[in-house]
């Protein structure tokens, strides 16, 4: 029987109902930059269900290499902690290491303290619904935890023997250690299997126009993609409320099939790990025709999220692959246009509120425009007993004209070169067979 993940110790367990944020801000972040990030991140704390109390933040040309926080801002924050009347989670705006979250912990005598990367797993882990994603954040979260397991206070000569242990003189820890490599190299073993399927789902879409929805977190993708296709997906205005890839058809559906996949919102800081470990899902931004880059249009911070969705795909290799820009939620902006400088700066780009039928319509239209440019008309004869290169033709291809003879169809159609190119080589290996 293989281990479970409540094998391996949980050290992010029931969350307290209030947060304390802590920030550094250094040298190189200008003002406005670092508000934004502060803003995330009470944001990332309520999508927890907690609420900020307060926060804590300073200046500095560094963190500090002990408690991440300066000694005077250490003892504001444990006095700040003091005054709380209920259990208090200490959020921390940076990725901080195990010894600067345990030296947090011992001055303020809080005993959750979270950094940035600790709340998006943590996010991550509750929204995860496919196996595939589950697996995923499971994987990273134990490879953050691995440096972060110590004995339990009071335990450091306690010993543990019998079922599932090396014998006597195996302490809590190397136990605890043991166990959470076994439960990575099963994860690891499990995702090469999920991902081998998946490119063979991947590889029957061949040949089939695929746009894929990408953007920052809680842009609206995933009521767009609910516009577009008629999927019943989940809708939030939560961040990360979608991380399982949703696959689904245009609607009403073209000539040509054009399928659609909703994936995995960005975010400022995004943990790189994660950005690996979900690399079969933003593998469909990379195998795509076109991006739908969706950008909430509303938000002070809207170019921002540009350049950090665009260093995102950039990252996974996707930065030549076509992007349509849509600058979504104009019902929120005061006289529902985009500034002008917006529009000069991406060429390509369309000003839409995705509640809007009439722009969810424009959007659809764009899509298939983009597809139909470059498109070749031409005519193929497929004899009646081909019928799935007959099915191949008419689920890749705009069928113009189809004439009945007796033997075959000739079918005029119209379709780019590369999906040519494959048509033509596989009625060539049809007539090999047939030799």
């Amino acid at each position: 029987m293989s281990n479970s993940s409540s094998d391996v110790p949980d050290l992010l367990q029931l969350l307290p109902k209030r947060a304390i944020l802590c920030a550094v801000q250094l040298p190189e972040e200008d003002e406005l930059s670092f508000r934004e990030s502060l803003g995330e991140l009470t944001r990332l704390a309520s999508t927890l269900g907690m609420q900020v109390e307060g926060e804590i933040t300073q200046k500095r040309g560094s963190f500090d290499s002990a408690a991440y926080l300066g000694p005077g801002k250490l003892e504001d924050l444990a006095q700040l902690c003091k005054r709380e009347e209920v259990p208090t989670a200490i959020l921390i705006d940076h990725e901080v290491s195990p010894s600067q979250a345990r030296n947090v912990q011992k001055a303020t005598g809080v005993d959750l303290v979270l950094d940035r990367t600790a709340v998006i797993l943590e996010i991550f882990h509750r929204h995860a619904k496919s196996r595939q994603a589950r697996a995923q954040v499971e994987l990273v979260r134990l490879e953050y935890m691995a440096p972060r397991l110590r004995e339990t206070q009071g335990m450091g000569d306690r010993v543990r023997g019998g079922i599932g242990g090396k014998g006597a003189g195996e302490s809590q820890l190397e136990l605890d250690r043991r166990k959470l490599r076994d439960r990575v190299a099963e994860l690891r073993d499990e995702l090469v299997a999920l991902e081998r399927e998946h490119k063979t789902r991947s590889a029957r879409r061949q040949g089939l126009r695929r746009v894929a929805l990408c953007g920052y977190t809680n842009a609206g993708k995933s009521t767009l993609f609910r516009s577009l296709t008629g999927a019943e997906v989940y809708v939030a205005d939560k961040l990360f409320a979608t991380l399982d890839t949703t696959v689904r058809q245009l609607h009403p559906e073209p000539r040509r099939t054009i399928l659609m996949s909703d994936t995995v919102g960005f975010i400022r800081n995004l943990p790189t790990k994660l950005v690996a470990s979900f690399k079969t899902t933003l593998d469909e931004a990379l195998e795509a025709g076109l991006i739908l880059h969706v950008v909430d249009a509303s938000d002070p911070a809207a170019l921002r999220h540009v350049d950090t969705t665009c260093g995102v795909l950039a990252e996974i290799g996707a930065a030549e692959v076509p992007q349509l820009i849509v600058f979504n939620k104009t019902d929120r902006l005061e006289d529902g246009k985009v500034p002008d400088e917006w529009t000069a700066r991406f060429p390509r780009q369309v000003s839409i509120s995705a509640k809007n039928p009439d722009d969810v319509a424009r959007v659809r239209q764009l899509i298939i425009d983009f597809f139909d440019e470059g498109l070749i008309e031409t005519e193929l004869e497929v004899r009646y007993d081909q019928p799935q290169l007959r099915a191949q033709i008419f689920a890749t291809t705009e069928v113009l004209h189809e004439e009945f003879g007796e033997q075959s169809a000739k079918l005029r159609i119209k379709a780019d070169q590369a999906t040519l190119g494959r048509l033509a080589r596989n009625m060539q290996e049809h007539e090999g067979l047939k030799e």
